[in-house]
């Protein structure tokens, strides 16, 4: 905001007071199941808090990966949600991202 004017800073200084409603969070499944693109994002109660911008199988991580937006309380690393497949809650975690950050060379 310490920038000149600028597309959108009426909108930006409109949502600040707001704060957050949503933010995307990196999810891990932690049982069987690929979260993909709409399913739902559960809390631990069953309450619908999200949903899933994308998911697939990451071969390289030997895990299912998932984008998910959740309230900012949700998206802390650590914190056990679950994804509805197919009618049923799925146990995931929330995990930094990126998933895979490439080793520096020495």
């Amino acid at each position: 905001m310490e920038k000149p004017e600028f597309i959108g800073r009426a909108a930006l200084e409109k949502a600040k007071p707001e704060g957050l409603k949503k933010m995307l969070a990196g999810l891990e499944m932690v049982e069987r199941g690929i979260a993909r693109d709409g399913y739902k994002v559960l809390d631990e109660g069953g309450r619908e808090i999200g949903y899933v911008t994308s998911g697939s199988p990451a071969p390289f991580l030997k895990k299912n990966i998932a984008l998910a937006y959740v309230p900012p309380v949700q998206a802390a690393v650590g914190t056990t949600v679950k994804v509805e497949i197919r009618g049923q809650g799925v146990k995931a975690q929330v995990v930094p991202i990126p998933f895979y950050k490439r080793p520096k060379k020495t």
